[in-house]
């Protein structure tokens, strides 16, 4: 899931609401998504998160209210994001987050599932 493929979309517009905590990504293929702080941080490509092998992942609690402070484009093929827990070591490849935005639902119920399995209740905001 990191490189690029020839055929992955590429974002032609990235923008961050602050107030309402979503990153708004327009794809070169006409698709838009609105993904929110708490899914990409939960949700960040680094080892942090995601562990070096399958089974090592991390499970991300308190998230609810994270932000993004910062987004840096990383040459033609993906962008880094920095949040306001300090987390900045996730490269969302153009692969990466294309496909997180195509599965938004389904990896938000998951993460959702993992929550609760673990006895965690998110605070509503």
């Amino acid at each position: 899931m990191s490189g690029l493929t020839n055929n992955t979309p590429r974002p032609t517009d990235i923008r961050l609401h602050q107030a309402s905590r979503l990153l708004e990504v327009k794809f070169d293929n006409n698709t838009e998504c609105k993904l929110s702080c708490e899914f990409l941080r939960v949700y960040s490509p680094s080892a942090e998160v995601k562990g070096h092998g399958p089974g090592q992942e991390t499970l991300q609690i308190g998230k609810e209210d994270v932000n993004i402070t910062a987004i840096e484009p990383v040459g033609n093929y993906a962008v880094k994001l920095t949040f306001s827990d300090g987390h900045n070591t996730g490269l969302y490849s153009w692969d990466y987050l294309y496909d997180i935005a195509q599965n938004y639902e389904a990896l938000w119920l998951e993460y959702l599932g993992k929550l609760s399995v673990a006895g965690i209740k998110r605070k509503e905001l």
